[in-house]
């Protein structure tokens, strides 16, 4: 919401953590939270790979894991790090040997499974390849799949038996003086993915990723990892997601960035806040939102929009957003615009001049930031001129 001022009572104080790079990509530190998901084409088909990478990179994924789980996936990984348009993380299953042919390949960051990878002495190759081939890894902890000596002592998966093997490994990092690397402890349930973040938090000041793994369909994963993810972000853990589902990756994606958005952590895009409808409503609420959301899904400035069906709430809401329209009576509503009263609008013509309002908005708020970074860069010329004359 681009007019409207930050409430203290809406910060969220982030953890603080070391910065490491994955690609060009930051994580951690003060970078913006990013958003990653990962393909389920295979691995082998390089067009199709390359393809689902475009469309995730397109709804605005930082980062896309890529499954390597043999050496032919691991060939076509040269090709596809090479066309894609985002930093390439290589999924390492078992075999060591993949984690170096991904790093030879050029993957941005490796991804490897603590209990799964091998012993020390293959952990070692691996951080070899990693630091000659300048990518980072992440060692990434998962409740089903924890090494036996772990699962003995605990009996069964656990925060503190995923905290401990995530632990074990980086000591091995470190100890090779590899620090490049982020960590994720990943369970299905989310009591125990929300429990093992919040040691970990405690434990490392190494970048957190975030997961509540295998979280299950469209509408029961979302909810899922709105309240895993959402709870862990709100107090301040967390330096890049991924939302697992079984669905669309793009869809991944966009879950990722509602979730971010709805705690104030990034913007990206419209943010349309609407009504469930009722019988007070003005016009067909939930086929006009259905339609803006398709429409819009072009608009990566953020703002906000609000589609209210009646004016019982409707100009409240509108008061808080850059475009808002509320319903009324005898087939027309409202237009408000920063907040105002602007025009009446019919019905009929309300999608096609929402969308015309919307993406003149968003060229204003563009052109204004652009303004403002050109000030700002004549701003520090000015003070190193002046500096060096004196």
């Amino acid at each position: 919401m681009s007019h409207n001022p930050i409430r203290p009572w809406r910060n969220i104080d982030r953890r603080k953590s070391r910065q490491i790079m994955v690609g060009p990509v930051p994580v951690g530190g003060d970078a913006p939270i990013s958003v990653q998901t990962m393909t389920n084409t295979l691995t082998t088909d390089v067009a199709a790979t390359v393809a689902q990478v475009q469309r995730a990179a397109d709804a605005g994924a930082d980062i896309v894991r890529v499954s390597t789980p043999d050496e032919a996936s691991t060939r076509a990984l040269r090709d596809i790090v090479r066309e894609s348009p985002v930093p390439i993380v290589a999924d390492i299953h078992f075999h060591y040997k993949r984690a170096i042919e991904a790093a030879e390949a050029g993957a941005a960051c490796l991804r490897i499974n603590p209990g799964n990878i091998g012993d020390a002495a293959r952990v070692r190759e691996v951080i070899k390849a990693a630091r000659d081939h300048g990518c980072s890894i992440r060692i990434g902890v998962n409740a089903g799949s924890l090494e036996k000596h772990l699962l003995d002592k605990y009996g069964e998966p656990c925060p503190d038996a995923m905290v401990e093997s995530g632990l074990d490994h980086i000591r091995i990092l470190q100890d090779n003086d590899f620090h490049d690397f982020k960590i994720s402890v990943k369970a299905s349930d989310v009591f125990m993915a929300a429990a093992a973040y919040q040691q970990l938090a405690d434990a490392t000041d190494a970048p957190i990723h975030l997961g509540i793994t295998e979280a299950g369909g469209f509408v029961s994963g979302t909810i899922k990892s709105a309240i895993g993810l959402g709870q862990l972000l709100w107090m301040g853990i967390g330096d890049t997601i991924r939302v697992s589902l079984s669905a669309d990756p793009v869809e991944e994606v966009k879950v990722g960035f509602e979730i971010l958005k709805s705690l104030g952590l990034r913007h990206r895009g419209v943010n349309i806040i609407s009504c469930p409808s009722c019988a007070r409503q003005g016009f067909d609420v939930i086929k006009t939102v259905a339609a803006l959301e398709k429409r819009l899904e072009h608009i990566k400035t953020p703002m906000s929009l609000s589609i209210i069906g009646c004016v019982v709430n409707g100009p409240g809401e509108a008061l808080m957003t850059d475009v808002g329209f509320t319903g009324g009576g005898a087939g027309s509503g409202m237009v408000y615009l920063a907040g105002k009263q602007s025009h009446k609008l019919n019905n009929d013509a309300m999608i096609e001049h929402i969308v015309e309002q919307v993406e003149r908005k968003a060229a204003e708020i563009e052109a204004a930031e652009i303004e403002a970074a050109e000030i700002e860069t004549a701003e520090i010329e000015a003070a190193a001129r002046a500096a060096a004359v004196e």
